[in-house]
């Protein structure tokens, strides 16, 4: 290949992949909260794969074979990658619902990919035997089954690999240091009064940010006191704070609320009610950082999100917990199930037809 042809081609493959991302930079500086973002990112990740194989000249047919392939093993490594994860939440965090997620969600993916594999290999095995009409049709039946088996579980991982890569986007994308307020999400309290290994998380993030900042914000401790709690969740991360330098002066305790929702409209109730600037920042952890700019933006609090660290072990399951109440909110399960239909309708439709 001539310099002026691999010029040619990368340039090719180039625009494109410049012109999705560059839709997911438009949209994301216009509202990192939107839902589309997740689908521009996917779309924008798919695009950089043609550039990065052509980047390879000649071997760029098998560039994009082995890249093709590496992804494949992922995907196939996904489900015994989830079961495991699934049997150490259990061990850790015992038998709750929330915590069979991943365990769950691997029986699924796994059963998804085991109805693929065998949509591709019955009709070879019925083609090394002989058939009468009606076994013929039952067979093209049950391929087509596994078929929609197949494309329904693939649809709902592309789906949600699509909102796993965004939240890990919003994690690296640059934000301002220069706040006035910190808002902090609280979460239960260990033994009624203790900060649990999450929530400490949480609190030295915000006080990393907090002793960044050039003109240190309002620290906004947000939590209520659950009904096996013996202080408020506000009240003991204030005193976190206390015991990690943070002057008494800069805590605006909020500790009537229950919920992340709560949280955000107390917080936005008692930052509207003082005067001066309100550039405003808010922490979580960071599966949890994409559900609260979207509530953010229900209430008209403007704001950024900064996530802290969780245990890898943890990830999975809460991450899924996200997923699954953000697509709880009837606009996001409409079109949920409209992007399933236009998926399987053409099976649908040949499955009828068989029928």
């Amino acid at each position: 290949m001539s310099p002026a042809a691999y010029g040619k081609n990368v340039l090719e493959m180039l625009i494109p992949a410049l012109i999705f991302w560059g839709i997911l930079a438009f949209s994301m500086w216009r509202d990192r909260s939107r839902y589309r973002n997740t689908a521009f990112l996917f779309i924008a990740l798919l695009s950089t794969i043609p550039l990065i194989s052509a980047l390879f000249g000649p071997w760029q047919n098998a560039a994009f074979s082995f890249i093709t392939l590496v992804i494949a093993l992922v995907i196939f490594c996904v489900p015994v990658i989830l079961i495991i994860n699934g049997v150490q939440m259990i061990r850790r965090e015992g038998k709750r619902l929330q915590n069979l997620l991943s365990l769950f969600l691997g029986i699924v993916v796994g059963v998804g990919e085991i109805c693929a594999v065998l949509s591709i290999l019955l009709p070879y095995a019925g083609a090394f035997q002989s058939m009468t009409k009606h076994g013929a049709l039952k067979l093209s039946v049950l391929t087509l089954i596994l078929v929609l088996i197949a494309f329904s579980v693939v649809y709902g991982s592309l789906v949600f690999v699509s909102f796993m890569f965004y939240t890990l986007l919003l994690q690296i994308v640059p934000h301002k240091r220069d706040f006035d307020y910190v808002i902090i999400h609280g979460c239960g309290l260990l033994g009624g009064r203790r900060v649990s290994k999450l929530l400490s998380d949480r609190l030295d993030k915000a006080i990393a940010l907090y002793r960044k900042d050039p003109t240190p914000p309002i620290m906004i401790p947000s939590g209520g006191q659950g009904s096996d709690e013996d202080i408020s969740e506000a009240a003991a991360m204030a005193q976190y704070l206390r015991e990690h330098g943070i002057p008494d002066d800069h805590i605006l305790l909020e500790d009537k609320s229950l919920t992340t929702l709560e949280n955000l409209k107390n917080s936005k109730a008692l930052i509207d009610a003082r005067p001066g600037r309100k550039y405003t920042v808010l922490v979580t952890s960071n599966y949890h950082v994409y559900r609260a700019l979207r509530y953010c933006r229900r209430i008209g609090l403007a704001c950024t999100g900064v996530g802290a660290h969780v245990a890898a072990y943890y990830w999975p399951s809460a991450l899924i917990r996200e997923f699954f109440a953000v697509h709880r909110e009837k606009k996001h399960l409409l079109l949920f199930l409209i992007g399933w239909v236009l998926m399987v309708f053409p099976v649908i439709l040949v499955l009828f037809d068989m029928v």
